[in-house]
């Protein structure tokens, strides 16, 4: 189930960086996005944008990454299964 906390903020990242992503918040007149520059991982957030917009833009890239769920625990695996099922209406 996704929700609209800090702390879920912090699972969809933390998702990220074992897969080797660099999420950064930065503050600017810019929509979150995520650039691949070289071998760089980097996904920029928006930190004055509403944490919903910030988890509705980590769910929408993680379903389209192609992550390794080894490095994942076994909750982890279970969040990124349920994101992967999950549609999420704009």
């Amino acid at each position: 189930m996704i929700k609209n906390t800090q702390h879920f903020l912090d699972k969809l990242v933390h998702i990220l960086e074992l897969n080797g992503y660099v999420v950064r918040n930065e503050k600017g007149n810019f929509k979150s996005g995520h650039c691949l520059k070289d071998e760089s991982r980097v996904i920029l957030l928006n930190k004055v944008a509403p944490i919903e917009s910030r988890i509705t833009f980590l769910c929408d890239t993680i379903r389209n990454l192609s992550l390794d769920e080894q490095v994942l625990s076994s909750d982890e695996r279970n969040l990124l299964g349920e994101l992967k099922q999950t549609v999420l209406e704009v």
